[in-house]
């Protein structure tokens, strides 16, 4: 067996056991992984154990807190920070030892992501190479701890870029897209509301198209057939159905105060 490398990868995971092992078994040659996960009710954490994962269960409260929280765990200076629906490549893995073997320069590294619906690959639409943060040293990177979806990565420079891709399989099809749609709605239309964001109508309307324009048009979105269509649609609709959460938050609000 070929030695391990001074890695920790970071896994963050909550019902996660239908893809949990293809993601430990991509990372197999890391000398500590990592699982962090949300108070599964499935096989999740059975399954990450048996595959010599070092598991913590934590009730996820703010998602940049959380991963933040685990990044903490890690025992080595260097940290590749992966979902479950994520899988490290054959030349990704070389690239990453061989760049942790030449004493690197940089603080972290992006890491291009390439994107799938289903088992397709999404070439256009802003969807690749979609690069990340993903492999930093524990000392030099967080992540904000407020955000309650999309938090914001900070890291002192300098920064470097790879060349091999991560496999994110995004979506399992059109009902799970919707799905996550539905879910992170939910936590940007809190986010909003605890920023008192100052948004109306017109606004909306005008981010929603140029949205789907940048998707569809600007990024090729419509090269991807269907699924181009489907995912421009879907980024725009993210602010409507956004706008529409924050107006209901803010009425209920209201409502809740004139009885008080």
């Amino acid at each position: 067996m070929d030695q391990k490398i001074a890695l920790s990868v970071v896994v963050i995971t909550k019902n996660e056991a239908s893809r949990i092992s293809d993601c430990l078994k991509s990372v197999d040659w890391a000398d500590e992984v990592i699982v962090l996960d949300d108070e599964s009710t499935d096989n999740t954490v059975a399954l990450a154990r048996s595959l010599g994962a070092s598991v913590h269960v934590r009730k996820m409260d703010v998602e940049g807190k959380h991963r933040n929280v685990a990044y903490q765990m890690a025992k080595n200076s260097w940290i590749l920070s992966l979902d479950a629906d994520e899988r490290v490549t054959p030349e990704l893995k070389q690239e990453i030892i061989e760049t942790l073997k030449n004493n690197p320069s940089c603080n972290g590294y992006a890491i291009p992501r390439r994107n799938f619906m289903g088992r397709v690959w999404v070439r256009y639409g802003g969807m690749y190479p979609s690069a990340q943060l993903r492999l930093f040293r524990k000392d030099a990177f967080r992540y904000d701890e407020l955000a309650e979806v999309h938090p914001q990565a900070y890291m002192q420079d300098p920064r470097g870029m790879l060349k091999n891709d991560i496999l994110h399989y995004t979506y399992r099809d059109f009902t799970d897209a919707i799905a996550k749609l539905d879910r992170q709605t939910d936590l940007e239309a809190k986010k909003w509301f605890r920023e008192n964001r100052k948004v109306g109508v017109f606004s909306i309307l005008r981010k929603m198209v140029d949205r789907f324009w940048k998707a569809y048009v600007s990024k090729q979105g419509h090269k991807d057939g269907v699924i181009g269509l489907f995912l421009a649609v879907n980024s725009g609709m993210y602010q409507f159905l956004t706008y529409a959460k924050y107006w209901e938050l803010k009425r209920d609000s209201g409502a809740k105060s004139r009885t008080v």
